[in-house]
């Protein structure tokens, strides 16, 4: 059985801090590295380290989960387990389960969140959207330029996300014509309107993201024909616990650790219900 502090080296290698946004918290947030006696033998992968991912994470008896989101990303000044994140702490030192962040190290990875979110949609990557440019290979960075085997509708493409995609209440929101045809498409994992930018420089026929508001995506089909495809934030990003896991497994089995790894399939959206609006009057 490994050490917790030869996983979180074979996760820092995969997903190297210093990569991380400046306003960024990854690394590792719970756990005891320097324990000689601290030991994992079972993984659990996850969007959100929300309690609902602790508690699963008891359930299995994995002793390290390996989250997208961080838990704190803003300064605190307590971790009573009176406040929601304070009671995920005390969960998890409790029961002696360490807690890894991989955020935007994991977004820009090659691969990374985006790969992972055009790999579930069988969309072909052909580069980043906005490349890193410490990367000579020129494959990391933040997003993906893709294209499709074989052209489509908007409507369709729209379609193929959400039969592909983890079920949300809120669905898939399109906007463009949805008879356009499709043949390139940039892809973001997460909130992508900031890159809109980059998304008309590439000259991509669609793009895939979540999170877009009002203004930026109104702005982006009247400058231009493109078609905007808008999923739930969770479930452009859970593709990449799949993708993640599938990572470390492949570390296991070269180290001959033996661990078992686990991916939650809990829906931790925080939109929980929708309901389509009547037309206007």
């Amino acid at each position: 059985m490994p050490r917790l502090s030869e996983v979180l080296a074979a996760l820092d290698a995969l997903w190297p801090a210093e990569r991380a946004e400046g306003w960024d918290a990854v690394g590792t947030v719970c756990g005891d590295v320097d324990d000689p006696a601290a030991e994992v033998d079972r993984v659990l992968f996850a969007v959100d380290p929300v309690q609902e991912v602790a508690d699963e994470a008891i359930k299995l008896g994995a002793q390290l989960i390996v989250t997208h989101h961080p838990l704190y990303l803003r300064g605190t000044t307590t971790v009573a387990a009176t406040t929601f994140k304070g009671r995920v702490v005390h969960t998890l030192i409790k029961h002696d389960i360490a807690l890894h962040v991989a955020h935007t190290n994991a977004d820009t990875a090659d691969p990374g969140v985006s790969d992972a979110l055009a790999g579930a949609l069988d969309l072909r990557v052909t580069g980043p959207l906005v490349p890193d440019p410490t990367d000579p290979k020129g494959r990391r960075g933040f997003g993906r330029i893709c294209e499709l085997d074989h052209p489509e509708t908007l409507r369709d493409l729209a379609a193929r996300a959400a039969a592909r995609l983890p079920a949300t209440a809120q669905g898939i929101r399109m906007a463009g014509d949805p008879d356009a045809v499709v043949r390139t498409v940039a892809v973001s994992g997460g909130s992508g309107d900031s890159l809109f930018d980059a998304v008309r420089a590439a000259g991509v026929d669609a793009f895939l993201t979540a999170d877009l508001r009002h203004h930026p995506a109104s702005e982006a089909v009247q400058q231009s024909a493109i078609g905007l495809i808008d999923a739930a934030h969770w479930a452009t990003e859970w593709p990449w616990c799949e993708q993640a896991a599938a990572q470390l497994d492949a570390i296991s089995d070269r180290h001959g650790w033996g661990l078992r790894v686990h991916v939650s399939k809990q829906v931790t959206d925080p939109w929980t219900t929708h309901h389509s609006s009547g037309a206007p009057n």
